[in-house]
């Protein structure tokens, strides 16, 4: 054992390992690194107008263009109206579930990973972090498929040839063209990954001004070119009665179950909020008006483009970018590089937003001696590139329905974290104990899993796990349709309410009889046992070792097990 604790492989082993707080455990080294900690003041540079840019940055993506087709086309598709309010309601919802996802991580400057130790317990954490993970590295791989489609738009406006570049592929899910367009743009994102979460900001803010600027072009233009905005606003919808009603219900919960991993990880990017207020009403209005304007603009552009080439909507504004460049001049190719451009720079934002940080996040959390946001960030990347999207994405397959229809189990994981903290701990955390591996710990439970968070979780889950069989392609019975059609609110409502009724049954510690949030008073806290610094710039005798103020000033009791 010696001589492998003086080995060469254990020299680079450790070379390999972060940085790390001195005196902690090798238990702790498990727990924590410079990237899980609590944000220190001098990070926390997030006002409410880099939120702002951060939502209009990533409304504007593809994915939100086309969230009223589904809606609008089909047997009982919806006028164009009826869903443009599904989308208002839907995005309103989503962003009052940011915010309070949101609040924690910009109250205690915290992360997802460290937040999901409250209710799921110290190891328990993992798996919904390795879940969140898993599904990020997936996603980082198919938006980087789509940014390469917006990278071809752009090589066929400077060079027309490159439509028909020869194919040297043998697999027919590809073809050489849509390969190097796939490389390029996953190569180029590469350099956004290196920045810290706290500074790429400036990212969003650069998007949040080029990328609507763009659309709106792309607006005007497809408007003058049809001379009209076309059929589809003067379109009456197809359905009426309950199958109105259920059409309406599942635009609304589509919108809601597009923003479900962004849901449970915004606390990834709120922790660096300078204070809470700055990610609240920046969030809680950007979202809806965001997402609700680009939609918009996809239904009125999709519009004008039945009447400019006759037929049916051109829904995906690729395809219709496509078309606009044949037989165009040179303007209009100029017109084509410019909002395909800005498209490519929608797909990296959004890429970078919800898959790439989050990813680095998560992995950090599962191994956080050897790595930080930086390298999960591009571990994600490598993840992305070698899954081979394209196979994936074909036609012969419902794996992005999958994709799509498995993000609302993610409302499980939002049901326990929103229930943990606003309902049963009231807004108290104790922040050392989050990274503490000692059995003593609050947060550790039973060998640090939370069977109260894991029974709540499958219950969510399992409420709608009939209908998510359904979603992709399995018959069921109809009554397991209709819940699903409900899905993030039925998995959302049912696991909050199993863990608070196991918890008000069998109580868990440190919680609090009054609403008491003491965020506030972290600054640059030491996590290793024994260290009196965690809390930095505060009167002294005015803080017990949690960071929580004396009992006598703010009614909190210091718990133990059963008292809850």
């Amino acid at each position: 054992m010696e001589k492998l604790k003086h080995s060469k492989v254990s020299h680079y082993v450790d070379k390999l390992a972060v940085p790390a707080e001195p005196g902690l455990t090798n238990a702790q080294l498990m727990l924590t690194n410079h990237d899980l900690k609590p944000v220190e003041p001098e990070r926390r540079q997030w006002g409410p107008w880099n939120f702002v840019g951060f939502w209009v940055a990533d409304s504007f993506n593809i994915n939100t263009w086309m969230i009223s087709s589904s809606m609008i086309s089909g047997e009982n598709g919806i006028s164009w109206w009826q869903s443009w309010l599904c989308v208002w309601i839907g995005y309103s919802i989503a962003g009052c579930f940011i915010c309070l996802t949101g609040r924690i991580g910009a109250t205690y400057h915290i992360s997802f990973p460290v937040i999901c130790r409250s209710s799921f317990g110290t190891w328990g954490s993992l798996w919904p972090v390795f879940n969140r993970a898993a599904m990020a590295c997936i996603w980082y791989g198919v938006q980087s498929w789509i940014g390469g489609q917006c990278v071809t738009l752009m090589l066929r406006a400077i060079w027309s040839s490159y439509k028909d570049l020869p194919n040297t592929f043998p697999s027919q899910s590809t073809n050489t063209r849509d390969y190097v367009s796939f490389f390029l743009f996953w190569f180029g994102s590469l350099p956004a990954i290196w920045f810290p979460v706290h500074k790429i900001r400036h990212l969003f803010t650069v998007k949040a001004y080029f990328v609507p600027a763009a659309g709106l072009t792309f607006f005007i233009w497809a408007i003058l070119k049809a001379h009209g905005i076309g059929p589809i606003v003067h379109q009456p919808g197809k359905a009426t009665g309950s199958a109105l009603g259920w059409a309406m219900v599942k635009g609304i919960m589509s919108s809601i179950a597009n923003f479900a991993t962004l849901i449970v990880n915004d606390p990834d990017f709120s922790r660096f909020a300078r204070k809470p207020k700055d990610a609240f009403w920046s969030q809680l209005f950007t979202i809806p008006i965001g997402f609700a304007v680009t939609s918009f603009i996809g239904i009125i552009v999709s519009s004008s483009s039945a009447v400019i080439y006759g037929g049916t909507p051109v829904w995906n504004p690729l395809d219709l970018l496509g078309r606009f460049l044949d037989g165009a001049n040179s303007g209009e190719r100029f017109g084509v590089f410019i909002i395909a451009a800005a498209f490519t720079l929608a797909q990296l934002g959004t890429n970078i937003a919800a898959n790439s940080i989050s990813a680095g996040t998560d992995m950090t959390a599962l191994l956080p001696r050897y790595l930080n946001i930086r390298r999960g960030g591009y571990i994600c990347a490598i993840v992305g590139l070698a899954m081979c999207p394209w196979n994936l994405l074909s036609s012969s397959n419902n794996f992005t329905t999958y994709l799509s229809a498995y993000s609302v189990f993610l409302s499980s994981i939002a049901g326990v974290m929103i229930c943990d903290y606003y309902v049963v701990r009231r807004g108290y955390l104790q922040i050392r104990d989050l990274y503490s591996a000692r059995p003593s710990s609050p947060y550790y439970y039973t060998f640090g899993f939370s069977w109260r968070g894991y029974t709540a979780y499958i219950c969510g889950i399992l409420i709608n796990i009939v209908g998510f069989v359904g979603a992709i392609g399995r018959k069921v019975p109809a009554g397991a349709t209709y819940l699903y059609n409900l899905n993030f609110f039925c998995g959302f409502l049912v696991a909050s309410g199993t863990y608070y009724l196991l918890c008000r049954f069998f109580p868990i510690p440190a919680t609090s009889d009054v609403w008491m949030e003491v965020g506030d008073d972290i600054r640059n806290p030491s996590v290793a046992y024994g260290a009196d610094d965690d809390i930095e710039g505060t009167s002294e005798g005015s803080l017990d070792r949690y960071g929580a103020k004396g009992d006598e000033e703010t009614g909190i009791r210091e718990r133990k097990m059963g008292n809850f």
